[in-house]
């Protein structure tokens, strides 16, 4: 993408949403429309697939923080007028510097982009070289990293625990199979481009101001395809489905994200890959809960069980573990069983701990042995001075 097609762009009317909308309002709509517009809902719909890629472009800018104050500022500064002319644009005659608007001789624009991360794929590579200071070219143009990608899965409690290795189907840009991310023809090679010597830009004079624009005879690559791929007319990159084996680590939480490097949006003629951001989501168990790298389990125990102590047996994540309920137990005693817990992550290895909270079960029919017995109980109970409420504040 060119230089002004990349800041005439209105990512935010691509994603229905306005310019001052939440990181979270930006990932809800992007969710909606890509559920809606991906290929596998809509298969052989051409219209569809490129409104995909297109939100998909717009979301990989506008989720980044860092690429959304970018893309936001240089929208604003063009759009301002500040460069050639107005309306958003910029014109091949540079700019005038007594124009309402323009920049003085002191102010260097490459001092504020030149600097950014060439990596990212955001405006060092797309802006860097635009102002140069007494009509210096740049260095050779670098191709684009591809953008990054994010895509969702759901685990169980206990994978998401223990860890577990999950394939993901995606429809995503990837590195042409036929000519390998190159653009060419197989058996061909790019040649550099003879205008702007591979710079990928042009620089002007015009007095004391360098201006650079792109390249028109390789539109800011550098190189010329003679004999494109047939498969990706030249561009290096197949939209197609690919199925992705992932290994989520043991000790996953709810929401947190797995990165895998170089997964992403394969880059424009071999440029490397983006990132593939794997959002995670945890189903409740009916048996566990978390805290940390602990577990947590509720047992019910019967009152005579408390009273008088008993091992009862719990399910861990490894199968089950005899638990020592001492004699007098108080109900709500949490008993806390060492090592039985969720894997931590990290060199300290290990793992938490399982916490047992004995509940008391209170039986709703008794027969008539039973309600004896325990009419017995309560008389030898009151007979030996227990008193429940002794010293209860509200006695």
């Amino acid at each position: 993408m060119s230089q002004r097609e990349w800041i005439e762009k209105d990512f935010y009317k691509e994603l229905g949403v306005s310019s001052s909308a939440s990181q979270d309002e930006i990932k809800k709509a992007y969710r909606k429309l890509a559920r809606d517009l991906h290929p596998d809902a809509n298969p052989g719909d051409t219209k569809a697939e490129e409104r995909f890629k297109t939100v998909s472009e717009a979301h990989a800018v506008l989720s980044d923080p860092a690429k959304r104050k970018e893309y936001d500022e240089t929208r604003k500064l063009f759009a301002g007028g500040g460069v050639g002319g107005g309306g958003g644009g910029y014109g091949r005659g540079g700019f005038n510097p007594g124009a309402g608007g323009g920049f003085s001789q002191d102010f260097n624009i490459g001092d504020i982009f030149g600097q950014a991360n060439a990596n990212d794929g955001g405006l060092g590579d797309l802006l860097g070289g635009l102002f140069n200071r007494g009509g210096t070219t740049r260095s050779a143009s670098r191709p684009r990293r591809g953008a990054d990608v994010e895509t969702e899965t759901t685990l169980g409690f206990r994978e998401a625990a223990q860890g577990v290795t999950v394939p993901l189907r995606m429809t995503s840009p990837s590195p042409c199979t036929t000519c390998h991310g190159s653009g060419a023809k197989p058996g061909t090679s790019p040649r550099v481009c003879p205008v702007c010597n591979g710079n990928g830009v042009i620089s002007r004079n015009q007095g004391a101001f360098g201006f650079s624009e792109p390249c028109d005879e390789c539109r800011g690559t550098g190189s010329i395809i003679d004999d494109p791929c047939v498969d990706c007319h030249g561009n290096g990159v197949q939209n197609r489905t690919r199925t992705i084996t992932v290994r989520i680590p043991p000790g996953v939480t709810d929401g947190q994200k797995i990165r895998l490097a170089g997964q992403g949006e394969a880059g424009l003629r071999g440029a490397p890959s983006g990132d593939l951001f794997v959002v995670v989501h945890v189903n409740q168990d009916k048996v566990f809960g978390r805290n940390g790298n602990d577990l947590t389990l509720a047992l019910p125990v019967s009152y005579s069980e408390l009273v008088l102590g008993t091992t009862v047996s719990v399910p861990t994540l490894e199968g089950r573990v005899g638990v020592k309920v001492p004699p007098g137990t108080a109900d709500g005693r949490i008993l806390r069983v060492r090592g039985r817990g969720v894997p931590k992550r990290g060199a300290a290895g290990g793992a938490g701990d399982l916490l047992v909270t004995v509940k008391v079960a209170v039986p709703q029919k008794l027969d008539d042995n039973a309600a004896e017995a325990l009419r017995r109980y309560a008389e030898a109970e009151k007979a030996s001075g227990f008193d429940p409420r002794a010293g209860w504040a509200g006695a």
